[in-house]
């Protein structure tokens, strides 16, 4: 059965689009979370508070007619693709037209522009605004279907739309669509483009973060003190290989993929299920034949909200221990949703290169409801270790786990 390696990554956040630039915000403590002034037009929405990349632009050498069918959110994963194809030495090589390099890739939505286009249709009776692209920007697997064009990728399509497990399914897929043979490689990740629209989802269930005045003190993953999560946005991409492709090519290998899960809760759209989140991570180290004791950190979720900040803490002790040393990047990132578990990803694997994990920003006091756990706090910890589980959540009751060894 073929090993799964990290050959290629890249990532668009709101703390940094490369790694030096990400790593510097981790150790100095430094969010990217920001008040938005503009969303207080917005009559009945609470939160104010968003994680925008705020470097990105189009490429110049993007042509009008190569991006006429992206919104924001394909633009973000294209260029994250760019990136991670130039690091893994394949950009612009014919082997991607093969067949044999396919594409996992998804976000929670369309760009939200484009389906208010289609709303206007319906609340005013009038095709205005629409035109032959307003569809391709809007629909839910629009990052997939726009990668496969911009790079001619002709290998299978797994869209991931799945909220907030967009992209750690998308990593998932991949591995198990490289291991069972199916492809030679895969582009593979999510992207989210920030929007009042996905502030206004979790506002309505009173789960955003109302510090407007106070930015940098939240969000507040497992703290007593946390009052919901930030929005975010951002993509992040990593090329998968065949293991022994890869040597064969020369290609540098990050890391590699050793174990995959995924199931759902089966119990309540929004409320989770610890049970179902501790079966799952069990699963995934089942899938790496490693024993608990072999994880070496945890990347939680960490959305700080109360139900899914208890149920991860208590399904993340169950499994690996109550000595896991833990952190949560949305502290840093806000919650960019559909690229959460790509961005977290990426971040993971460059941490277990360079030692250094970050802790989770404005974390003081743990809820005394969440389990006991080694939270990294206060500063980036030194820390070696061979092997790691990224975790991710969404809405449905999906739960996802990767597990991660370091090849250094």
């Amino acid at each position: 059965m073929p090993r799964v390696a990290v050959t290629g990554m890249a990532g668009l956040t709101p703390v940094g689009s490369d790694w030096a630039t990400v790593d510097e915000a981790l150790r100095d403590g430094r969010t990217g979370i920001v008040r938005i002034d503009e969303w207080a037009d917005y009559d009945g929405l609470n939160s104010q508070l968003a994680a925008p990349v705020v470097d990105f632009q189009k490429p110049a050498h993007y042509t009008r007619k190569a991006v006429r069918s992206m919104g924001r959110v394909a633009l973000l994963a294209t260029r994250a693709t760019e990136l991670a194809l130039q690091d893994a030495g394949l950009l612009n090589d014919p082997f991607l037209q093969s067949g044999d390099v396919g594409v996992a890739y998804g976000s929670s939505s369309g760009s939200p522009d484009a389906i208010g286009d289609f709303g206007q249709l319906l609340s005013n009776h009038s095709t205005a605004g629409l035109n032959a692209t307003s569809y391709i920007r809007m629909m839910p697997h629009t990052t997939a279907v726009n990668l496969c064009v911009f790079f001619q990728l002709r290998g299978r399509v797994i869209t991931t739309s799945s909220a907030c497990t967009s992209g750690s399914q998308g990593i998932g897929y991949a591995y198990e669509a490289i291991r069972s043979g199916r492809q030679v490689a895969m582009v593979a990740g999510g992207a989210e483009e920030l929007s009042p629209v996905q502030a206004a989802v979790f506002d309505t269930l009173y789960a955003t973060s109302t510090r407007n005045a106070e930015p940098n003190r939240t969000p507040r993953p497992f703290d007593a003190a946390r009052d919901g999560l930030v929005v975010g946005e951002g993509a992040a991409t990593l090329i998968l290989e065949d293991l022994e492709h890869a040597r064969a090519r020369g290609a540098k290998v990050y890391a590699e993929i050793v174990g995959f899960a995924t199931n759902a809760d089966g119990a309540h759209v929004t409320q989770p299920e610890r049970a179902t989140m501790q079966a799952c991570l069990a699963l995934a180290l089942r899938d790496a034949n490693l024993a608990p004791s072999d994880i070496g950190y945890v990347s939680a979720h960490g959305t700080a909200t109360e139900l899914g900040d208890i149920a991860e803490s208590h399904a993340t002790a169950a499994v690996y221990g109550h000595r896991v040393p833990i952190s949560a990047l949305k502290s840093f990132t806000g919650h960019t949703l559909g690229a959460c578990g790509a961005i977290e990803a990426w971040v993971l694997i460059e941490m277990m290169r360079s030692g250094s994990f970050h802790p989770t920003a404005n974390l003081s006091e743990v809820d005394s409801r969440c389990a006991e756990l080694d939270y990294i706090v206060g500063q980036s910890r030194p820390l070696r270790c061979e092997f790691a589980a990224s975790n991710n959540f969404a809405f449905g009751g999906l739960n996802t786990s990767i597990v991660v060894r370091a090849l250094n």
